[in-house]
């Protein structure tokens, strides 16, 4: 999966942890362990070629075990001085809505099931099952594309906030997330869909798309019922 460059930078991160570190340097290769098809990528950072698109997947995915919290926080870290580049490598990665990031995350998250379960302590038998579940996502923006107010089922009121529809699969012992969608609710004011005003929509960020890229699939999926979302999945 990774070339030279890569590869080094890689063995210079394990060769950071000490002895008692050795859990996070089991994370770093079962991470790297991990396969990514190329075509997956639709095409390379044009404004950073020193590093592959599944290196630089492979780092995002070890932000949580060097307590980056996100790209900007990146730069302070400690991840910084192995890698050396700047944070924008990772914003242009992950605002790149033409990237099919449901089948990258799919196909990895297939593959740490199928690791797991090579385990003997891994689940119990007959334990395996779906789990979907709905929860807020409040921001506090309202240019954000597609904001709108839902009703919460916490607070008893209405938020400015997505509906965040999550699916995972558990084995008995441990928990995978599979998939995910953000919905809005229109409600019934025909006046104020979404719980806003004309004003407030038009002044949302707006992006055009093409309707075969994944960004757009993601949008699309925005105004469907979540009931029919989930009957979706657990088809799939």
């Amino acid at each position: 999966m990774l070339r030279d460059k890569d590869t080094k930078i890689i063995s210079e991160i394990k060769d950071f942890f000490t002895t008692s570190e050795k859990a996070v340097e089991a994370i770093i290769q079962i991470a790297s362990s991990l396969t990514i098809r190329k075509n997956l990528f639709q095409r390379q950072d044009k404004n950073n070629t020193c590093y592959s698109n599944t290196t630089k997947l492979l780092l995002l995915l070890l932000f949580p075990f060097f307590e980056v919290k996100d790209s900007w926080h990146y730069s302070t870290s400690v991840l910084h001085t192995f890698v050396g580049c700047g944070k924008d490598v990772f914003y242009r990665m992950l605002n790149d809505y033409q990237l099919a990031w449901r089948q990258i995350h799919y196909r990895l998250t297939l593959q740490l099931i199928k690791k797991t379960a090579e385990r003997s302590d891994s689940g119990q038998p007959g334990c395996r099952c779906l789990i979907v579940d709905d929860t807020d996502l409040p921001k506090t923006g309202r240019r954000v594309e597609l904001i709108g107010r839902v009703f919460s089922h916490v607070t008893h009121k209405s938020i400015l906030a997505f509906k965040g529809l999550f699916m995972g699969y558990h084995d008995g012992k441990s928990f995978f997330a599979v998939d995910f969608s953000l919905h809005g609710e229109k409600g019934k004011n025909q006046k104020k869909p979404y719980g806003m005003t004309s004003k407030e929509s038009r002044e949302r960020y707006h992006k055009k798309r093409s309707a075969e890229h994944p960004g757009q699939v993601r949008v699309s999926e925005y105004a469907r019922s979540k009931i029919s979302r989930m009957m979706e999945r657990m088809g799939r």
